[in-house]
């Protein structure tokens, strides 16, 4: 049972007849109390005649998937399987991340009948989105009191990563099909085949010259080269405690999942081989032999669910993990933030049994450098000083990492997605593949 606003309005209403029968000597107390009484049993009588809000059945048709913070659509379908006309109000019971509307929703329902109601939804978090319940209020026929009911009903959306940094895959594609296409690599490296013979033109590098061709031929002939195709890309995605760090307007995981999904796009579209894994102690994601078309929903479905774990993450598991993928990784990709010398240690004593067998990138998301300020008081010069002693301790690790075989790339979350693609296209052109 619940009240309405029109019970305190009924109650006030009485103190008008209180006030003249007290003014003709009739006790104002007793009169009062029993103006009480009747509101009372008026509102319990209310809240008994109106229609059983248990009486409804809740039928759902949710999307099973949405991109964060894209909108999208919820239905609701209410049926009345009871005996009167349920007037009222319901609420979908979403969490608040769902971005559900907080108004109720008012339904006049006969029986019998059913009716469907749309709700907008703009997720602000990625994950599983869920709601348990529908709570229907069914008011009575004066509006003074009503009876509710929670109806179980369970719905769940599964809302995936956005890939915002997909705006710079048309470039890089671009770049790609020069190539694999029309400007084919001339210079032959150990990631490159044999693709063509054309005609010798000023500035082109004479060591490409094939000189049986040309005396086969009436002008001087080239040889031409083009990436391979068919190499294994293995993603490593750091799920442990410095993932959950904030930088800019989100987390380092998620700025780690943009990398990510843009350099798979790129190895997908130039034939390699991608695999994806998500660790901290234990896998967390694993994506490996899907290629073509299927391999970005694979990979954002199995990135959605997946949260920073507040534990030090195990890497001789992890590069355990990554040796079981394939057993010829041309590159491996690891997205973490190692910018303590102290916490890197294990990542750096574990990191050169993986550089003997790949070409390593190490990727971390790290935060605009902040401006000076014009006449600084002592907090900006602390956060000054705190800031350029991270920055010192991060090109400490980077060269550390550098020293055991692979390269460093840091940059914030906007930029970092771009740099590594473009690093994976310059290690294609050089025939490092």
């Amino acid at each position: 049972m619940y009240l309405t606003g029109r019970l305190p309005l009924l109650v006030a209403l009485g103190a008008v007849p209180v006030v003249l029968l007290s003014a003709a000597g009739v006790n104002a107390w007793l009169v009062a109390a029993g103006w009480i009484l009747v509101c009372a049993v008026a509102a319990f009588v209310d809240a008994a005649v109106a229609a059983d809000p248990r009486r409804m059945q809740v039928d759902r048709r949710l999307p099973r998937r949405v991109l964060l913070g894209e909108p999208a659509v919820a239905e609701v379908r209410l049926r009345n399987i009871g005996a009167r006309t349920l007037h009222g109000r319901f609420r979908d019971a979403w969490q608040p991340t769902a971005g559900a509307p907080p108004e109720r929703v008012a339904i006049d329902i006969p029986p019998g009948e059913s009716r469907t109601f749309t709700l907008p939804l703009l997720p602000r978090r990625r994950g599983e989105l869920a709601t348990r319940f529908v709570v229907v209020r069914s008011d009575g026929p004066l509006r003074l009191a009503g009876r509710q009911a929670r109806l179980d009903s369970v719905g769940t959306i599964r809302v995936l990563p956005p890939f915002t940094s997909r705006r710079h895959l048309p470039s890089r594609l671009a770049r790609l099909r020069e190539l694999d296409g029309n400007t084919s690599v001339q210079v032959r490296g150990q990631g490159t085949e044999f693709d063509s013979l054309r005609e010798y033109v000023r500035g082109d590098d004479v060591r490409s010259i094939d000189w049986r061709a040309t005396a086969r031929s009436t002008s001087t002939m080239l040889r031409t080269w083009r990436p391979e195709r068919d190499r294994h890309v293995v993603i490593l995605v750091d799920s442990g405690r410095t993932a959950a760090a904030r930088v800019g307007d989100g987390v380092r995981l998620d700025a780690a999942m943009e990398a990510a999904l843009l350099l798979a796009a790129l190895a997908s579209r130039a034939g390699d081989h991608t695999h994806l894994l998500m660790f901290d102690r234990v896998t967390r994601a694993r994506v490996t032999r899907v290629d073509g078309p299927g391999l970005l929903p694979a990979l954002v479905d199995a990135m959605a669910p997946v949260e920073p774990q507040l534990i030090d993450t195990d890497w001789d598991a992890a590069f355990a993990q990554v040796r079981g993928l394939t057993s010829r990784p041309s590159l491996v990709v690891l997205l973490t933030a190692q910018d303590a010398p102290e916490a890197a240690r294990g990542f750096l004593g574990s990191l050169p049994a993986l550089t003997r067998r790949a070409h390593v990138l190490v990727g971390t998301v790290t935060d605009e450098p902040a401006p000076r300020e014009s006449r600084p008081d002592a907090a900006s010069v602390y956060r000054e000083a705190a800031a350029e002693k991270t920055a010192r301790d991060a090109a400490t690790v980077a060269a550390a990492i550098g020293r055991a075989g692979a390269e460093a790339i840091a940059d914030t979350p906007e930029r970092l997605p771009p740099r590594i693609a473009d690093r994976y296209l310059a290690l294609k052109a050089a025939g490092r593949l």
